[in-house]
């Protein structure tokens, strides 16, 4: 597999990257949904409306953890999940000025 070659592009950029990778699989956005919706859970509650084994969700909540998207408190055994406000909003803001960008109508080809 080829390195990349993040340091050529702006912290801005990574972090766009980073984020959007975070987000790229549809378990993941399913999550999100669900803790924006619910405003918290553990692990369990999750394995209970998603298709997948325990083991995997825990990996998809690592994933988002790991980024900053999750916050979470540990109660052993338990670990009660819910979205980083902090973050969340940034994610916005990165996104919204993203997709806010003009694009021009002229011919692109």
């Amino acid at each position: 597999m080829g390195v990349t070659k993040t340091q050529v592009f702006s912290e801005q950029q990574n972090r766009i990257a980073e984020l959007a990778k975070a987000l790229a699989h549809p378990a993941r956005i399913a999550i999100i949904q669900h803790l924006l919706k619910e405003k918290s859970c553990v692990c369990g509650d999750l394995v209970e409306i998603l298709p997948l084994a325990q083991a995997t969700v825990s990996q998809h909540l690592k994933e988002l953890k790991q980024i900053g998207l999750l916050k979470g408190e540990i109660d052993p055994p338990r670990v009660c999940y819910c979205i980083n406000e902090e973050v969340w909003a940034e994610a916005k803001f990165i996104f919204g000025a993203l997709f806010e960008a003009e694009v021009s109508i002229n011919k692109c080809c």
